[in-house]
């Protein structure tokens, strides 16, 4: 992949007077973008112009999580070829030329392009410079309500090439994004086959051990299967105590004591042993909802069943630190349960699907202590838990390190192609007619 500065770059270049464009070619037309762009302003029905969805991705028929309007008489009209962009700042990025004719919500701007080529047109508005000039000639009170209004819009300056240049960059932005984007596909896929490969590992350790050898049992439990003949089968119940969080108002939190809340819990499969959050509590309260060495702490509530039973060990005591309502500590008693074998029994896929069955949707998913009390756990031997604990904990970190190195690369990639967007529809590289055919 060329680097972007083997580029070739125009032989003049002159000074925009954009801060977002800086020196263009020379021969490149700098004009208003009101020059180049109408605004579509008619007004249409949904029932005669399929609804579009504005993404940033493109311009998409519209998607069934999109937010519906009750005023579906009351839409902007959309022709194929047209250039479409979210005026709120808070959908930055949301915009592309539409391949379809349909409608949009009264909150997008509709341009249609007048001696610029669409492709051109495409990528130009869709540039990381570009689309933060956009934002900033708008206007609100604060970033997440900023608006651009075509009048602002319009009078942006953007630098054009010839017609024919305008092609030649599109046709080549079009290959090399494309190629990117394949490539970043592929990346994606190696991380979700390794992420499902540490799944099956860590399912196959916690429920059937380490040594192929030994002779297999039914545990009883049609998603736990078969384990070894030397293993155990209980209830949690009958290995220690579950406890639900604090409850609390507003006024109870920012200050104090540390605090772990929902978001501790369902990103880290280990707790980490400084939480950010604080608490003004008593120590009545540090008492009651503790955090200590060996404690397993379950996600208890959310709005859906997917987020419901994450588990995050504790390998080390929080000083004076309470737990939040929307969680449930789990406290082995005795030494039938080490939290090297919790750290990934409780987290291994089988979980997912005993929660996922067994959990009651009312208004918001909930997990409550029975249900959690009733969950069976595969047991070896304390020494052989251990055994299971260092082996994934080995296993675990070679993928992560894995699926870092391809997360890095997918990186790398967005942020070249960003810069080769860019760098082209700006002029700071010149892309030749070998390139656009090569």
């Amino acid at each position: 992949m060329l680097s972007i500065a083997d580029f070739p770059k125009y032989e003049a270049y002159r000074d925009s007077g954009a801060g977002w464009l800086g020196r263009v070619p020379e021969d490149w037309d700098l004009s208003r973008l009101g020059s180049y762009f109408a605004e579509r302003r008619s007004k249409v029905s949904d029932a005669d112009y399929s609804p579009l969805s504005v993404t940033k991705n493109g311009i998409l028929p519209q998607l069934d999580n999109a937010a519906k309007t009750k005023d579906g008489d009351n839409r902007k009209l959309v022709k194929a070829g047209d250039f479409v962009i979210n005026s709120r700042s808070d959908r930055k990025g949301s915009s592309g030329v539409s391949s379809l004719d349909g409608s949009v919500s009264l909150i997008n701007i509709i341009l249609e392009p007048r001696g610029i080529h669409p492709g051109f047109c495409h990528h130009l508005l869709k540039s990381y410079s570009f689309i933060e000039e956009y934002y900033r000639v708008g206007r609100g009170i604060v970033a997440d309500l900023w608006t651009t209004r075509y009048d602002e819009m319009r009078t942006i300056t953007i630098a054009v090439p010839s017609f024919e240049e305008q092609k030649s960059i599109a046709k080549f932005l079009d290959k090399k994004t494309t190629q990117i984007d394949e490539a970043i596909a592929i990346k994606e896929q190696q991380i979700a086959l390794l992420k499902e490969r540490k799944q099956i590992i860590i399912q196959k350790a916690v429920t059937q051990g380490l040594d192929p050898t030994v002779p297999m049992k039914d545990s009883g439990v049609d998603w736990i299967g078969e384990i070894p003949a030397h293993w155990e089968v209980k209830k949690l119940r009958y290995l220690g105590f579950t406890q639900n969080g604090i409850s609390a108002g507003s006024e109870y939190f920012g200050e104090g004591y540390p605090f772990v809340s929902y978001g501790d819990v369902y990103k880290n499969r280990q707790l980490p042993e400084f939480v950010e959050g604080l608490a003004n509590s008593t120590l009545y309260d540090q008492k009651l909802y503790s955090v200590l060495d060996g404690d397993v702490l379950f996600t208890r509530t959310s709005e859906t069943v997917d987020e419901i039973g994450f588990a995050s060990i504790c390998f080390k005591d929080i000083e004076k630190a309470t737990f939040a309502g929307f969680l449930i500590r789990f406290r082995p008693v005795g030494d039938l349960l080490t939290k090297e074998f919790s750290k990934y029994y409780f987290n291994a896929v089988m979980m997912r699907a005993y929660f996922v069955k067994e959990m009651n949707l009312v208004i918001r998913a909930s997990l409550s202590q029975e249900l959690l009390k009733n969950l069976s756990v595969a047991l070896p031997p304390v020494s052989e838990q251990l055994e299971v604990g260092k082996y994934l904990e080995k296993k675990s970190f070679q993928i992560d390190e894995a699926i870092s190195i391809q997360a890095d690369q997918i990186i790398k990639l967005k942020e070249y192609k960003a810069t080769l967007i860019n760098s082209a529809v700006t002029g700071k590289i010149r892309i030749t007619p070998d390139m656009v055919e090569a």
